[in-house]
């Protein structure tokens, strides 16, 4: 979120930057009540935005886990494991329940696995002895493969 709140804030500012839960249940208070010439819209906006790149930061954060992992199982066939296989599983089912719940963000799909590959790298590599070079600088995997290729110890 973006709000400027903190509990340390003089009382002349804002409700909106004084106690952000107050602020809420004020604009839906005047919302439910149609009163809608007395609304915070600028913050209102804002606060709206924020949920929506934060569902992009969840599609993003799974897919930078499960980048990661399988990474980390074609790099390290020694050490692969069955936390391994649970993670990969488990951020996928992330990854779905994002896109059903969000399905405008399959729009931004491709996006996704760029910048969640990105960071997907740097985490294999620091959580393994894998030198980050060892891996393509561009996602080696396909949707399909991302999303429906099998791991087996």
């Amino acid at each position: 979120m973006t709000h400027a709140h903190t509990t340390d804030r003089p009382a002349s500012a804002s409700l909106y930057e004084r106690d952000l839960y107050a602020w809420v249940q004020e604009q839906v208070r005047l919302l439910r009540a149609g009163r809608l010439g007395e609304i915070d819209a600028e913050n209102i906006a804002e606060e709206i935005s924020d949920v929506g790149s934060n569902e992009y930061d969840k599609l993003e954060s799974a897919l930078h886990i499960l980048l990661a992992h399988m990474l980390k199982w074609d790099h390290q066939p020694e050490r692969r494991s069955r936390s391994w296989e649970n993670t990969i599983l488990e951020q996928r089912d992330r990854v779905h329940k994002q896109l059903r719940n969000n399905p405008s963000l399959k729009s931004r799909r491709d996006e996704a696995v760029r910048d969640g590959y990105r960071t997907g790298r740097l985490l294999a590599s620091s959580e393994t002895d894998m030198d980050v070079d060892l891996s393509p600088e561009e996602c080696p995997y396909d949707w399909e493969t991302i999303v429906s290729r099998e791991f087996k110890r």
